[in-house]
């Protein structure tokens, strides 16, 4: 690993550009990384009027393919099984899920399931998969739901610590699609600043492939006030 550190200057805030430059020329593991972002806010989480959260349409997707089940029935079942999703059904999950099964990365429901669906908070809720109105995924719209997830929408909620991971593509996508994937992230985390907060707001940024150095970019990259 000394030649990836060779190639990162201790201390430097990079540009996107120079860190997805440094990121493709480490050295490269047997598998495709993820490239990922962890963001650090100067806001107190615990403050309910400072939460960030949002929905964003990666343009480049993120390189993943997604698992998705749908609650619906009726036409709304027959179309999220004609859109592609992994898992349709009703009620009839619900043993399922409580027992432990998770083999999904993302849950859409119409609203007329979700208060069965609010049912499985204690499954889903800790894992981010949780159906809600802000992400997108409790809707009668499947359709544009599953699309959307498929093309690369991904929803950024800041924890307990005031951070943000995330994944944004996958190191052999083109440097240009990286770039414009965490530029359109960043941008979005900034329009997404709530009017509570004040300061820096956005700390730090810090951008890595799964197994390389992380690179520190200029948090303020991508604001748009």
């Amino acid at each position: 690993m000394e030649a990836v550190h060779q190639l990162v200057e201790l201390g430097k805030t990079y540009t996107v550009e120079e860190a997805v430059e440094i990121l493709k020329k480490a050295p490269a593991p047997k598998f495709d990384e993820t490239v990922e972002i962890a963001m650090s806010f100067d806001i107190d989480p615990k403050q309910s009027d400072q939460a960030v959260r949002g929905t964003v349409l990666l343009p480049h997707g993120t390189g993943k393919r997604i698992k998705l089940l749908v609650f619906a029935k009726g036409e709304a079942e027959r179309q999220a099984k004609e859109a592609g999703a992994d898992f349709v059904g009703a009620e009839e999950l619900l043993p399922k899920i409580e027992g432990g099964w998770t083999d999904f990365d993302a849950v859409i429901a119409t609203p007329d399931l979700m208060r069965e669906v609010g049912k499985l908070g204690r499954v889903l809720g800790p894992r981010g998969l949780m159906p809600s109105p802000k992400a997108g995924t409790v809707t009668m719209d499947v359709t544009r739901a599953i699309r959307e997830l498929k093309q690369g929408k991904v929803e950024f909620k800041m924890d307990k610590q005031a951070d943000i991971h995330l994944g944004v593509g996958k190191r052999s996508f083109p440097a240009e699609s990286l770039v414009a994937n965490i530029r359109t992230l960043l941008e979005a985390v900034w329009r997404a600043k709530p009017a509570a907060a004040k300061g820096r707001y956005l700390k730090s940024v810090c951008v890595s492939t799964s197994m390389g150095p992380g690179l520190r970019l200029n948090p303020a990259e991508g604001r748009t006030e």
